[in-house]
């Protein structure tokens, strides 16, 4: 660190500083008080909008649980209009997939899940993904549902395993292939599936072989 000898000196030297670093000290400060304020004002928009979202679908279901179908519809349309970037529109997505089901109209429900799968490889994705296989394996578009399900990252779908076995062995039931949809029972029972039906698919297939052997 330099040492100076007079005040004149000392003076002297702040003032060749302050004439080679003055401007990008004060851009520095500007730029960094800019940056606090700016992350400040996007933490806050992301939370009233988050706020906004959360109210929104919480009207949507009750417009669904109260047979508001069309309001509910409508509700979800603008949740995921509006609040896109949130998870609540994936949410309403979902919901409005269930209600496009229950009015029949499988096509447009089709198109919403297939919509939320393509996303991500997110929790929410998986779900739409599930849902949309769900939903081949009952208008009988068994291939196509196994095309879905091969095209699944196993890295990222570990918590869901266990459902995408299950619904593997379902598809292989409906093709009649039997030796897989077996070892894919299996393995979503390894992979700690929850569904009380697994185990009676099971059974289901393995007591037509006994019967056949005890003959």
């Amino acid at each position: 660190m330099a040492i100076y000898d007079t005040e004149e000196e000392q003076v002297e030297a702040l003032k060749r500083w302050w004439k080679e670093n003055g401007v990008s000290t004060i851009v520095g400060i500007v730029v960094g008080i800019a940056l606090i304020l700016g992350w400040n004002y996007w933490r806050s928009y992301k939370k009233e909008q988050t706020a906004q979202a959360s109210a929104l679908y919480d009207q949507l279901l009750s417009a669904a649980d109260t047979g508001k179908k069309e309001s509910a519809e409508k509700l979800a349309e603008r949740a995921q209009e509006e609040f896109a970037k949130t998870e609540y529109a994936s949410y309403s997505g979902l919901m409005e997939a269930k209600l496009k089901v229950q009015q029949g109209d499988l096509a447009a429900a089709r198109q919403i899940l297939e919509k939320l799968a393509a996303k991500s490889d997110d929790e929410l994705s998986h779900i739409a993904r599930i849902r949309l296989v769900r939903l081949m394996l009952a208008t009988g578009e068994y291939e196509q549902g196994l095309q879905v399900i091969n095209k699944v990252d196993p890295a990222s779908s570990s918590g869901f395993s266990a459902n995408y076995d299950e619904l593997l062995g379902d598809l292989y039931v409906a093709l009649d292939r039997r030796d897989e949809a077996r070892t894919s029972y299996q393995n979503a029972l390894r992979n700690g599936s929850q569904s009380p039906l697994l185990q009676f698919k099971i059974d289901d297939l393995t007591a037509p072989e006994i019967i056949q052997n005890q003959k």
